[in-house]
């Protein structure tokens, strides 16, 4: 039996990680994954998800990888069809056959589902900055900036208790913003949602327990997302993100997601933010 403390809790855990198939969702798919746990990550484009278990698979290419990867969409983006969206997010994650190779070493419960241990959420749809004096600052405008994180992430923790294992091993983490903190100009509507996670988030811990709940919140992190800018632009843009940090440095995926990987690990942590963000609130 191994005597290992940390590096093992992951292992036979299974992990839903909403929004996991690009940017830090998609490295802490990658950091869960190495951690032992079987992975699924989703999506609101098929492409997007067809994509990124591709891409698992070449980073993973052997089969005791490949056998803990799988996909599905998810779009938390229309009101109407949100809730039952993420049941159907849940039926699949959690059904006997997701890892098909895998079905003798699955612990099912009455219902004959395999219960979550963790869900990550890092979905979020593209960000429009519009200034409270805007005329388009409108009702549906701030209604819309909180579909995906915010209601969408309400909807995920109605349904968990359903869907994950009611132990202190579990979590359920949600993603603000160091935004949320130190707003630029343009962002209060964004500040405000990434506020109302972080209070959601506090909130859930208290009402999901002995489930945890906790939020990162990241700071400017090089994603896919800076892949469509200009090389002029995108030098100068990492260059002022730089210069708000301590570190000197733009965010890696891959390092913000340990934050998650740390969450997911201390069955002692909830109602918690943790911001990584290279010393952004200091300077």
């Amino acid at each position: 039996m191994s005597t290992h403390i940390s590096i093992n809790k992951l292992a036979n855990t299974r992990v839903l990680v909403v929004g996991g198939t690009s940017g830090i969702g998609f490295a802490v798919a990658r950091i869960a994954l190495e951690h032992g746990a079987s992975v699924i990550v989703a999506s609101s484009k098929s492409d997007k998800v067809h994509s990124a278990i591709t891409r698992l698979k070449s980073f993973y290419p052997d089969e005791e990888y490949t056998a803990r990867i799988a996909g599905t969409v998810c779009d938390l983006g229309d009101p109407e069809t949100l809730e039952a969206n993420v049941v159907n997010l849940y039926n699949f994650s959690t059904a006997s056959d997701t890892f098909p190779t895998q079905r003798g070493n699955q612990t099912k419960d009455a219902s004959n589902k395999v219960l979550l241990d963790h869900v990550v959420m890092t979905a979020g749809d593209a960000v429009n900055l519009r200034k409270p004096t805007d005329p388009t600052f409108d009702v549906p405008y701030i209604q819309s900036l909180g579909t995906v994180r915010f209601i969408g992430g309400l909807i995920l923790a109605k349904h968990a208790a359903s869907y994950m294992h009611s132990a202190p091993s579990s979590s359920l983490t949600f993603t603000s913003g160091v935004n949320t903190t130190r707003p630029m100009p343009g962002w209060s509507a964004i500040a405000a949602s990434g506020a109302a996670i972080e209070g959601m988030a506090r909130g859930l811990a208290v009402d999901l327990a002995p489930i945890r709940v906790n939020t990162v919140s990241p700071g400017a992190v090089q994603t896919e997302i800076f892949d469509s800018l200009e090389t002029k632009n995108l030098e100068n843009l990492i260059e002022m993100f730089r210069s708000w940090t301590l570190t000197g440095e733009i965010g890696k995926p891959e390092d913000v997601a340990e934050s998650y990987l740390y969450l997911m690990k201390d069955r002692f942590v909830t109602g918690a933010l943790i911001e990584s963000n290279g010393g952004r609130l200091l300077k």
